[in-house]
């Protein structure tokens, strides 16, 4: 199977099988079909935007006429989806299901490549927030039955044409490119589905008593011959219909293709193929959208005359003035203080409300959160809105200017600002990256650029300070400034040990996490009153201390890391002339540049130099560091970690490369939205004020993982069958308990052939006749090699059975840092 990796609006898509055939009779590819997908898109996505997408889909393409293919409809969107795809849970009998919505060009591309040839959509769309909308259009589908066909569809049309010009109603026809005509009319999106509905089932009605000769309305299939049925049941919340431009899954590639009123009276109107459509100009259906502008919600929520701001005639944006484009950061002492960022962009100004205001350096971030889209003349908007109204309060500009945009994608942002000459912004670079949602209400991240467009590193900016609430925005409070002076050991603080002292095995014993959901993370975070989160850097614990020309490294339970890892251990670091204890992970990239624990397995367990070396070429790791112990021979853990921080910064201020000192991020679910949206392990919210506590649990740490991962020991093995035959099987695990190894279950997918061979090297010389488990079920245990219990693992698992075996339980690796005795269940 040949397979390509191309980038799409941004988005990396693997395509494959591109010279597929799908549609036999023509030849058409798959290639072709992803090709006409791209092309329509900018006529087809208008009429899909927000609506969830029911697809019928044909892997192994369309067939004939006299063998035809087998299609599958598609509700759910597959797991193997990219995690950028937009989509929205809808509840159903048997559980909720996500489906997608289709509003960009990669979304489109993708649906394509997975041989959604039909794409079906309701007469509703969802709000941004994932609400179910009243439908903003009606459809009547006209379907030929046998002995009739399009020339009688388009005067049944013609028919509902009139009917619904006299109720106020201006409808469009669609061929539908299976055998008949739709029509849709906009809506105002004051009527439910039933009200819908019903207009459409007494039209139908209508027209049926009017020219019983022709027309049926009757749902009945004996009632059809000779006749057009007008489906009205299409209006139905939890119907759908073929979606305006999409392919149909017939013998050859036609098009559910909107045509003109003139078309229909030709005689020899027919349904058009896909190339023919790519051929036209403009799109018949575009009044249908008419109040689909960038302006829609703006205007939704505002009442000329009520309110001072500014109130466009209609939803488009305007045309943009010559030059860079402008900016404007305004402060609104709305319900909540916060700072509205708004960028003109394709004739409107695209907004983000920011309750931090911009950030004033670059080690702290802001939470922005996107609003609607606002008009061109919001630019210099300032007064009061009345109490009552949309956003009341009063709004000033804060500062206002042009920009110098980067990257504009829908979920990043990278542009220079340049603010007035005596305004508190001046010029600085910065970067918006969208975590979590879509359109309005999704959260973003406000973030400083560490050096400008050139390279050059960036001065702090101006601070943002909420004089009302009697906080300064954009940073914790207990951070200190970059120039603050170092802190000074606590008065009850240990003396310390002489500097050429060796730090015993206690002192490196690192401080632990507990495991906490989200929820309660955030709870802790507003509790602890300034949150402190750090992304959790799926490898493993590495305590370093530092001599002021190496670094020697050590495992979480005290094994010696030095030679194994010689890119961080023999060379320079840079971390400066005075001697150090620090804590932090030790992590492989993959291409993408996430860490991956996978990779990392490939360096962790090897013993000689040569090894070693050459797979330091192959595989290099960095040390991310986010704690320091100790420095010069004081020890610093009974200062609180905020303090540590500044610290930890200034001792790595000209480390080399392979040391990062990652950033910290101050909202909670926006770090947890942006650790998953880049493939991350999870996060770990720390209280500032905690102290370091060696070898302790702690709850002022709270990691939250997004998939469960559990430590477990080996107790035994199961033989493999079939193409494991010879080897592994699946390997029996346990938690250790107060009544001993608690049998967990079994772990059997994961593994590759290495993995496999290098197990089945371990677990042979520790083979026994003794069961170590605790609870192991006799079909279990029928055919088990037992093992000593010596090695520990971690896998990934959905959840716990109440009798505490691990379901869907999948291999990640070995834990040569772990003993047996650390391993704790993880609740």
């Amino acid at each position: 199977m040949v397979e390509q990796t191309v980038r799409i609006g941004g988005r990396r898509l693997r395509l494959s099988n591109l010279d597929k055939v799908l549609y036999p009779e023509t030849g058409t590819t798959k290639g072709e079909v992803i090709d006409y997908y791209s092309r329509i898109a900018p006529r087809l996505l208008p009429h899909v935007a927000d609506r969830p997408v029911t697809r019928k889909r044909w892997p192994d393409g369309v067939g004939t006429d006299s063998d035809p293919g087998e299609p599958f409809f598609a509700k759910a969107l597959e797991p193997g989806a990219p995690a950028w795809v937009r989509r929205f849970p809808i509840d159903h009998s048997s559980g909720a299901k996500d489906y997608p919505l289709a509003d960009d060009l990669p979304t489109l591309v993708y649906l394509a490549q997975v041989a959604s040839l039909e794409l079906h959509v309701p007469q509703w769309r969802f709000s941004p927030d994932g609400e179910r909308q009243n439908p903003d259009r009606l459809v009547l589908d006209l379907d030929p039955g046998p002995g009739v066909g399009l020339t009688e569809c388009a005067e049944v049309a013609r028919w509902a044409r009139a009917i619904l010009q006299d109720i106020g109603l201006d409808p469009l026809p669609v061929t539908s490119g299976s055998k008949g005509i739709h029509l849709y009319a906009h809506l105002d999106g004051r009527q439910s589905s039933d009200a819908a509905s019903a207009i459409a089932k007494e039209l139908a009605r209508a027209i049926e008593a009017d020219h019983p000769d022709l027309v049926v309305s009757q749902m009945s299939k004996s009632a059809r011959p000779g006749k057009v049925f007008i489906d009205w049941s299409q209006n139905n919340g939890s119907k759908t219909t073929i979606a305006p431009y999409s392919l149909r899954g017939r013998s050859r590639p036609t098009v559910a293709a909107p045509r003109t009123w003139d078309e229909l009276d030709d005689p020899g109107l027919g349904h058009l193929l896909f190339d023919e459509v790519l051929a036209r100009a403009g799109d018949p259906l575009a009044p249908l959208e008419r109040d689909a502008g960038p302006l829609r919600a703006y205007l939704s929520k505002r009442t000329a005359g009520r309110t001072p701001e500014p109130v466009p005639d209609t939803p488009n944006g305007d045309a943009a003035p010559d030059g860079f484009p402008r900016f404007v950061v305004q402060e609104h002492h709305a319900s909540r203080l916060h700072w509205d960022l708004r960028l003109e962009h394709d004739g409107v100004l695209v907004s983000w409300a920011v309750p931090r205001g911009v950030p004033p350096t670059t080690a702290k971030n802001s939470l922005a959160v996107m609003t609607e889209d606002h008009p061109l003349t919001y630019l210099d908007f300032a007064g009061e809105i009345p109490r009552g109204e949309y956003g009341a309060g009063v709004m000033t500009v804060w500062d206002t200017g042009t920009y110098e945009l980067e990257k504009w994608r829908d979920d990043e942002v990278i542009a220079t600002l340049t603010g007035q000459d005596d305004g508190p912004l001046g010029r600085v670079r910065l970067a918006l990256i969208r975590t979590e949602g879509r359109g309005e209400k999704s959260q973003w991240l406000l973030h400083r650029m560490k050096t400008d467009a050139e390279g050059r590193p960036q001065g702090d900016g101006a601070t943002v300070v909420a004089l009302d609430h009697g906080t300064t925005a954009g940073r914790a409070p207990d951070a200190a400034p970059d120039d603050a002076p170092a802190p000074t050991p606590a008065a009850d603080e240990s003396p310390g040990r002489p500097p050429d002292t060796e730090p015993t095995v206690a002192d490196l014993r690192p401080m632990l996490a507990t495991a906490a959901t989200a929820g309660l993370a955030r709870a802790a975070a507003a509790r602890w009153g300034a949150p402190w989160v750090e992304m959790k850097w799926d490898g493993i614990r590495g305590v370093g201390i530092w001599d002021g020309e190496r670094l020697r490294l050590r495992s979480r339970n005290g094994n010696d890391l030095t030679r194994t890892y010689p890119e961080l251990t023999g060379v320079p670091l840079g971390l400066g002339a005075e001697r150090a204890v620090v804590d932090g992970e030790i992590v492989a990239l993959d291409s993408q540049g996430r860490p991956s624990f996978p990779l990392l397995q490939k360096r962790m367990n090897l013993a000689q130099p040569r090894e070693i070396s050459h797979e330091a070429r192959r595989t290099p790791v960095q040390l991310y560091l986010f704690d320091v112990l100790s420095i010069d021979g004081r020890d610093v853990a009974s200062l609180p970690l905020s303090e540590r921080r500044h610290l930890l910064e200034k001792l790595a201020a000209r480390a080399g490369a392979p040391v990062v000192v990652p950033p910290v991020f101050d909202d909670v679910d926006a770090a947890v939205a942006t650790s998953g949206r880049f493939g991350l392990e999870g996060v770990v919210v720390k209280d500032p004020a905690s102290t370091y506590r060696r070898g302790t649990r702690s709850e002022q740490w709270l990691k939250v993982k997004h998939s469960r991962t559990q430590e477990v020991v080996i107790g035994g093995i199961r033989p493999g069958k079939g193409n494991r035959a010879g080897t592994i099987g699946s390997l029996l695990v346990g938690v250790p308990s107060a009544d001993g190894l608690q049998y967990a279950g079994r772990v059997g997918s994961g593994f590759g052939e290495q993995t496999l061979a290098r197990l089945t090297a371990l677990l042979e010389p520790l083979r026994g006749d003794t069961d170590p488990f605790v609870g192991v079920p006799a079909a279990d245990a029928r055919d088990a090699l037992w093992v000593r219990p010596d090695l520990v693992a971690e896998v990934e698992f959905a959840e716990f059975t109440p009798g505490g075996i691990l379901r869907q339980a999948r291999w990640r690796g070995l834990r040569p840092d772990k003993t047996p005795g650390e391993v704790v269940r993880e609740d």
